[in-house]
């Protein structure tokens, strides 16, 4: 399923598929999502978890709008507290269309300067700016199979679309741009950040962020050598505060009200180990926290 409603540009990837309506983009969608992973790791004593991966529950403050924050899927608190004895691995999922990672002929990982932190802006000679809400992301990356240790050294790519809802070098408009994409390397306690700009929301997806792991940033060079792809959600209440009071989110209030994480094609399974904890406020900014376990 493409993950906008944008046609292609510049033969990045296939053309045909958004001229034929959001029924056909489904289908192709369906056809080529990734299964989704549930793992459960009992680390200590034989004590049942009451987490059960992304299983459904988890979201259920969400889909209503009633929570601003999420528990980020392990015990750790806002997915930046290392030692606990039980963690989950945080599904995979797809990449969608449009991930420049050189999966389908556009490779953003390949650009000089795709290593940094603020991805609000274009790079290697592009030069727009992503406006919007400010956003700072920052993920723990733990082993779930070892206690949830913090890894260090690994490279996350993370990508997503503007306030407009487009993707930087393939949707109309902005194919000259590659905003909003970048790399970042975990510190010693697993952990990175990334200043960007709040998401908007586009026609038949809750809001998102694409995020890529691989091994270490030398390796962060094409989709061929990651270790997983996955997705970030984003409360639903604080979504709806943004779109309705931020300048230029005007057509994701309406993208928003026609979706939930129940007909979600990606989240629609429960969002308990991709679900933000988010804070702050439209003037300050917001901070979005998120545990992400992998099998390392």
């Amino acid at each position: 399923m493409p993950d906008h409603p944008a046609s292609h540009a510049h033969g990045h990837a296939p053309t045909d598929d958004h001229d034929l309506g959001l029924a056909h983009d489904l289908d192709t969608w369906h056809a080529t999502l990734l299964p989704r992973r549930r793992m459960l790791h009992w680390l200590s004593g034989g004590a049942a978890l009451a987490l059960l991966g992304c299983g459904g529950g988890g979201a259920t403050a969400d889909d209503t709008g009633g929570s601003t924050s999420g528990s980020g899927g392990t015990s750790t608190s806002g997915g930046t507290t290392s030692g606990t004895s039980s963690c989950s691995v945080t599904p995979e999922e797809t990449a969608g269309p449009y991930p420049g990672d050189g999966s389908n002929g556009a490779n953003a990982l390949d650009l000089s300067g795709v290593v940094r932190r603020d991805i609000r802006a274009s790079f290697a000679g592009a030069s727009g700016v992503a406006a919007g809400v400010p956003l700072t992301v920052t993920l723990h990356l733990v082993d779930a199979s070892a206690s949830c240790a913090d890894l260090s050294g690994y490279a996350v790519y993370l990508w997503h679309c503007d306030r407009e809802g487009r993707y930087s070098m393939y949707s109309a408009g902005v194919t000259g741009e590659n905003y909003l994409r970048g790399v970042q390397e975990t510190s010693s306690d697993g952990s990175l950040t990334f200043t960007t700009i709040f998401p908007g929301c586009y026609d038949g997806r809750m809001p998102h962020m694409h995020f890529e792991v691989y091994r270490s940033a030398t390796t962060a060079t094409s989709y061929a050598n990651k270790l997983k792809t996955s997705q970030i959600a984003f409360p639903t209440e604080v979504c709806s505060s943004v779109y309705a009071e931020a300048d230029g989110y005007e057509a994701s209030i309406a993208n928003l009200g026609r979706i939930s994480f129940d007909t979600d094609n990606v989240f629609s399974d429960g969002v308990t180990t991709q679900l933000a904890s988010l804070s702050g406020s439209i003037d300050a900014g917001y901070t979005a926290t998120l545990s992400v376990g992998i099998d390392a």
